[in-house]
């Protein structure tokens, strides 16, 4: 996945699990909620300012926008699908993401 999406994928989850809408978001870091939207879909980079920004209303480090936590995610194919699959799921609501977490934990018991 390319660094842009995964930047995007994880910024919707987190201004999604904050309970923020893309143009308060926006408001709040001043830019417009158009720009919020091309970053949460990868088609814009934002600055490094911008992403100060981010971390201080989002209470989250700038790592949190480029990976899922810290540690290494896996390699490969597994690693690309596992991507796919976060990026997918940042997209859900949080009754998608309740009825989300009941299939994936019936597909693997």
């Amino acid at each position: 996945m390319p660094l842009a999406e995964l930047f995007g994928a994880n910024l919707r989850h987190i201004r999604k699990a904050k309970g923020l809408t893309q143009s308060v978001l926006a408001e709040r870091i001043e830019v417009s909620s158009d720009m919020i939207s091309k970053m949460e879909r990868g088609a814009a980079a934002p600055s490094f300012d911008t992403i100060e920004r981010l971390c201080a209303v989002l209470e989250v480090q700038p790592t949190s926008f480029f990976g899922i936590g810290l540690a290494p995610g896996p390699m490969g194919a597994r690693g690309i699908l596992v991507q796919r699959i976060h990026a997918t799921l940042s997209k859900a609501s949080e009754d998608q993401l309740a009825r989300a977490s009941k299939i994936v934990q019936a597909l693997v018991d």
